[in-house]
């Protein structure tokens, strides 16, 4: 696969001194999802803005396909679709206008075939004479995308694009993006939802205070950081652990009626036939195991914690 953007150094002050981003590197490859995890003010909108020629970097450079975003802005913005994260749209236009006039902001020929086939896939086509206004919020954002696609971006943005978007309509938009996946188009998502991130991306990307703390395939970070937790319920609570058991991570729950056991499920040995005999031989009798896989969000809100 061929680098569809490249970001080196990319930094950003404001004439008030604050620095939204500070010396950010990162390539992605074309028709992959990445998702960019960060919290509030972490710098993602500002990431996204730069990218697309709305912010201007305060220093650093941006490759899109090629095209540098300053030096061959025209062919580097054509490439790009951005679903921003605010609704503006006209309220008593009609759909099909909406998307079609998209396309001709960039300089795109009329082609009415293309604007059918980006509202069918985006379930649009038999709102297509709807005014915006008669749209529900989803609906809404699913024009933004077509407006977005209209012009045959090869790298489309997504800035929290579910935001407000109930559960059934937000998965429908996942499988739309796994549709332009499927297409060959490249998509950045940034999303406060971790479950969008485990449910789409190929990679991670966090972003705090500015700085990306990492990118990494999904299923390899998961694996990397990923720890499980086992919770041993007790036929018979105790008070404290015993004195034999003081070095085995153990922590005391619900009043006593439960053990905490956390391993690394990438260890060679995670200890539980060990520790399970130690509970025997200290005359501790189980009821009940269950074992939890760390999440995503649990990793998340772990390195955002230790980058803070």
């Amino acid at each position: 696969m061929s680098v569809m953007l490249s970001v080196r150094d990319l930094s950003k002050t404001y004439g008030s001194g604050h620095e939204a981003l500070k010396s950010v590197s990162l390539d992605i490859e074309e028709g992959e999802i990445i998702a960019l995890l960060g919290p509030n003010g972490a710098g993602k909108t500002t990431l996204i803005s730069t990218i697309c020629g709305i912010t201007t970097p305060s220093g650093g450079s941006v490759t899109v396909g090629g095209h540098d975003i300053i030096t061959d802005y025209r062919p580097a913005r054509r490439l790009i679709g951005l679903v921003p994260q605010e609704v503006s749209l006209e309220p008593f236009e009609k759909v099909i206008n909406t998307v079609s006039f998209s396309r001709g902001l960039f300089g795109k020929p009329r082609d009415d075939a293309h604007i059918e086939r980006t509202l069918r896939q985006l379930s649009l086509w038999d709102k297509r004479n709807a005014q915006i206004k008669e749209l529900s919020g989803g609906m809404k954002r699913r024009v933004l995308i077509a407006k977005a696609l209209s012009h045959e971006p090869r790298i489309l943005f997504l800035d929290e694009p579910t935001a407000g978007v109930d559960v059934e309509l937000r998965k429908g938009m996942w499988e739309t993006v796994s549709g332009l996946k499927a297409d060959g188009v490249t998509i950045i998502l940034t999303t406060h939802y971790i479950e969008e991130a485990e449910a789409i991306a190929d990679r991670v990307g966090i972003i705090s205070k500015g700085q990306i703390l990492l990118v990494e395939e999904k299923s390899a970070l998961m694996k990397r950081m990923g720890k499980k937790t086992m919770r041993i319920d007790l036929q018979s609570p105790i008070s404290a652990l015993p004195e034999a058991l003081g070095d085995r991570g153990l922590e005391i729950e619900d009043d006593g009626h439960s053990l905490l056991y956390t391993y690394d499920t990438a260890a060679t040995r995670t200890g539980i036939t060990t520790l399970l005999q130690a509970l025997s031989d200290a005359g501790i009798t189980l009821r009940d195991i269950h074992t939890n896989q760390n999440s995503l969000e649990d990793i998340f809100v772990e390195l955002v914690k230790d980058g803070a």
